[in-house]
Order: structure tokens, then sequence, then C-alpha cells
């Protein structure tokens, strides 16, 4: 297949808020162009981008994954749903078996046992804690469905079941095949298997101001419903820091490492790229419209992209965050998205003229309000989010069926 890449771009101011947080509580930061900025980090975005896919029906549950250390557990309730005579006890000796068989990992009790001991040796009763993955696993649903069905296959004596080189190449293969959308994406690492790692086909980069940004401090004050007059002062008192600013926000995927991580797709009877055309679309429609919800309820930073430019391109990943190394300054009397607009609009031209392929690119822009107008030239603009969706899910399906 070609090599295809998708490049996601976005400017998106968002009020006084505190989306992604640091170890001191803090709005992350960091120094670009010598100023300090605001910083939302990747793994922020990328998380609430896989919980968009499934909140919003942008894909069926059984194109989605799960990332845990209670594999064993989501495991064994697929056994019990598939054979109601196995006990749940034996269902998760069961799953314990076969996931330490494919992956390598041995599953442990949680370090709170040392704590059940103890309120054993007091007499309380005590609820049995499951084995554990000693970090996340991520397995697709037709992953956890096929390893189930395995199962209940050897049922009857799983260890010498799994001890068999064929049934266990067999839950290997099941383990390594038919992954979900978001595994395709984001990538997969089992540290104690590297053979079912899975490079991720998609990028995200750290979201930063264009602009240079210090933190603020809100100092706050709750009072007691049951006070009296009599009783005066604040029944709890805190501060919470917080910033505001414009955004530019980047993420890339590689085309033809996610067809080559979804293999011959998710369902029965499909071309390969119609699986990766949903997945796209999801990845464009998610990655554009979700919004980390640190601090969510306090600030209630509910905001789009006023501006949002993808390009369809064979020659490599490129971001145009280099447009706001020298931080933009505020307008008199106004704010920062009217210049940062015009930056990129000057910026991504003089980029592809001098790295691009002009014959081989595509763009599109999407735009809110008058700030943005500079951009309206540099591509195809679409009305709606919808629309740019659908738009380059079918350019991505023309450009993969395409001779390499």
């Amino acid at each position: 297949m070609n090599r295809i890449f998708l490049d996601v771009h976005a400017l998106q101011t968002v009020p006084p808020s505190n989306l992604n947080r640091d170890d001191t509580g803090a709005p992350k930061s960091a120094v670009y162009g010598g100023v300090p900025r605001a910083r939302v980090s990747s793994q922020a975005w990328k998380r609430v981008t896989r919980e968009y896919f499934g909140a919003e029906n942008l894909l069926d549950l059984s194109e989605l994954g799960v990332r845990t250390k209670k594999v064993a557990e989501i495991l064994a309730d697929r056994i019990t749903g598939l054979d109601a005579s196995i006990e749940d006890a034996e269902a998760l000796s069961l799953a314990v078996a076969v996931i330490e068989t494919v992956t390598g990992s041995k599953l442990v009790v949680p370090e709170r046992k040392a704590r059940t001991a103890r309120a054993e040796a007091a007499g309380e009763t005590v609820e049995e804690v499951a084995p554990q993955s000693k970090y996340l696993m991520f397995l697709s649903a037709r992953q956890l469905d096929g390893l189930a069905a395995l199962v209940i296959e050897g049922a009857a004596d799983i260890t010498a079941f799994l001890k068999d080189k064929d049934n266990k190449a067999r839950a290997k293969q099941i383990a390594d095949t038919r992954h979900s959308v978001d595994i395709a994406l984001f990538g997969r690492m089992v540290a104690d298997s590297t053979d079912f790692n899975v490079d991720a086909a998609t990028q995200v980069a750290h979201a930063i101001s264009v602009h240079r940004v210090d933190n603020e401090s809100d100092y706050y004050t709750a009072v007691d419903d049951e006070n009296t007059e009599a009783e005066s002062g604040a029944g709890m008192i805190g501060t919470v820091d917080f910033n505001s600013a414009t955004l530019y926000r980047y993420a890339a995927v590689s085309v033809h490492q996610l067809a080559a991580n979804l293999g011959e797709g998710l369902r029965e009877d499909e071309p390969v790229t119609t699986p990766v055309r949903r997945a796209v679309e999801a990845f464009v429609h998610a990655f554009v419209a979700s919004l980390p919800k640190g601090k969510i309820n306090t600030f209630g930073h509910h905001t789009l992209p006023d501006a949002v430019v993808v390009k369809l391109r064979t020659t490599r990943p490129i971001s145009f965050v280099a447009a706001f190394e020298e931080p933009v300054s505020a307008e008199a009397g106004g704010g920062h998205l009217r210049e940062a607009s015009a930056r990129l609009a000057e910026y991504i031209p003089e980029v592809e003229r001098a790295y691009g392929d002009e014959q081989s690119t595509l763009t599109w822009v999407l735009r809110v309000g008058a700030a943005t107008d500079k951009l309206a030239g540099i591509g195809q603009e679409t009305p709606s989010l919808s629309g740019l969706v659908e738009t380059v899910g079918q350019a991505v399906a023309e450009r993969m069926e395409k001779p390499a």
C-alpha cells in the first residue's frame, strides 16, 4: 500500500480552566520559544478521544477494546457468559491460565492482600481479591471473546490443553489478530511478550498555547448551610490553580500502519478499506470534538476548536507548531485567535512550498467566526464537522485504492 499520512491541526480557545493537572494540582505547562506556555498532555487527549468513540456511538463496542489490570476478571465474565455451568471461581482460574500462557505475564493478587490477612486475623469477613496483571493490558472485544471460546473448549483440563503446541499457538493467534480500532490507532505494549506489541498508527502532540501563559490561583470558600448568624466564617477554604489559553493541537495518523494493524477488517465480508475508513472518520471526529475533563465541574470549560485544518499527504507528517515559536501577542483590546489564525495561514503555504508535494496533498478547513478568516484560502472549506469527517474518510478510501 502507498504511504498515506493524515495530519489534524486545531486552534482551540479555552476559558479559565485546569484541563490537565501536574503532581502539584496546577495546570501542566512547558517552555517553548523562551516563554512559559499552557500545556495539555497527549495522554490526556488520547484518553478522552478513546472514550468519545463509545460515548458518542462513533464505533460499535465490538470494534473497541479494554485496557485494564483486571483482565482476568473481564475474561472470566465472558467465559461464564458463554457457559453458565462454569462457576465464577473456576472461570477466573481458567482466565488466569490462558492469559499467563498467551502473554507470559504472571498475574498476582494486589498488594492489598496484606490488609486482607490482617482483617482475617481480626475475624472479619473478607471478599476474595482476583489476581491482576502488574500493568495495564489492552485487548479487543473480539480477542476476549475468542479466548473465552477457546478456554471453554479446554476447560476439562486447561493446563494440559494449553501445553499442546497447536492450542497454545491458537491462543496466541487469537490475542494478536482482529485488533480493535483503539488498539490499532494507539498501539499496545506487553512488557513480558514483545511479540504482542502493536505499533501505534497515531501520534498525538502535547497541546500548547500559542502565547505566553502564567498560571493563576483562585481562592474559594464554602459556607456551612447549618451555620447560624452567630457563627461567622467559612466551613471550608482552599485554592485551585487555573489558566486560559488559545491552544495549538496536532495529531498524525499513519493510514498504512492503521490498515496493517487492523488486518482484514473487524467485520466479515468487507474490504480492507472499510474498517480503515471507519477508524479514520471516528478518530478525526473524536479528536476534534473531545475535551479533557480536569476540574470541569469547577470551570465548565466546554469549548470546541475555532479552526481545524486536515491534510492528507504521502510525504511525511508535518506539525505547524513552529508558526508559534515566537509567542503570539494579544491584540489591543482583543485576544490571540485572530493573530494565531493569520500566523498559521501564512506559515502553512511556506512549509508546503519548501517541503510538501502539492500534487499529492489534499487540504480541508473547518472554521468558525471572523477571527479565522485568514485560513479560508488554504484548503477546501467544509461547513460542518460531519461534512469534514465524511469528506476525509472518502478521500482516504480512494487514496488506499490507488495502485502503489
